[in-house]
């Protein structure tokens, strides 16, 4: 029989991609909460075109990715939906830790040392994966960080919130080929005494194509033209 669904945990400080087809959600699970995604989309046909998380917050006049939102990449079309949020709250604008964040905060490691447990960071992760795509440096951009809740203090300066919810699930709809490319590796804003290692929970499955009356597409009037933006991507396909 084909495979209709799939469903695995990624360690916490570890990495992976995949090319996900339009047509399939991706469901992450932060299995014992504390945990965080950083995530990058690139166009398998043209990985030129990417995620644009500017453009993503600003046309829809938002701060934060939630339940409802879109998430747009440089041409103006939507990569994926979010169609269920249990958390709320996810980041777009802090961007990933690098290796000088994690020596500074929880100490030097390497793979000789530690093996498979040392400490890996949000940067040489997804240059890690870009790699097994022909990209690298260049192509990096601004990340998502799902299960992340930034605050702003009078000053302007920024905190990661402490609040945790063991079992908080996000669903992202994929509107177009994507290759998805992800750690989960600590949130640069993450002040714990030990690196945190959190598991996550991912599940691949098919769903059905957005309606007219689809509550991502009908959030914004910017969301209604991103989606006809990708169906005139797709047309005749």
């Amino acid at each position: 029989m084909p495979l209709t669904s799939y469903a695995d945990t990624l360690p916490g400080g570890r990495h992976w991609s995949m090319r996900l087809r339009r047509g399939v959600a991706l469901e992450l699970t932060d299995l014992h909460g504390g945990g965080n995604v950083g995530m990058i989309f690139y166009n398998p046909e043209n990985p030129l075109e990417r995620l644009n998380l500017p453009d993503s917050l600003k046309c829809q006049h938002t701060f934060k990715i939630t339940q409802g939102h879109c998430l747009y990449s440089d041409m103006g079309r939507i990569f994926c939906s979010v169609v269920e949020d249990d958390w709320g709250w996810h980041d777009a604008a802090c961007g990933t830790c690098n290796a000088d964040m994690v020596v500074a905060k929880w100490g030097h490691s390497s793979y000789q040392d530690s093996r498979n447990d040392y400490l890996r960071n949000g940067r040489d992760s997804f240059l890690i994966e870009l790699g097994k795509y022909g990209m690298g440096k260049r192509d990096l951009t601004g990340n998502m960080n799902w299960f992340s809740q930034v605050n702003v203090d009078e000053a302007g300066k920024l905190s990661l919130d402490p609040r945790q919810a063991p079992g908080a699930r996000v669903v992202l709809r994929f509107e177009m080929d994507t290759i998805v490319v992800l750690h989960t590796c600590p949130h640069p804003l993450n002040a714990s005494a030990e690196y945190p290692r959190r598991d996550i929970g991912y599940r691949v499955f098919a769903v059905p194509s957005p309606a007219e009356n689809d509550p991502c597409r009908l959030s914004r009037e910017e969301n209604a033209r991103g989606y006809e933006n990708t169906e005139l991507y797709y047309l005749g396909s």
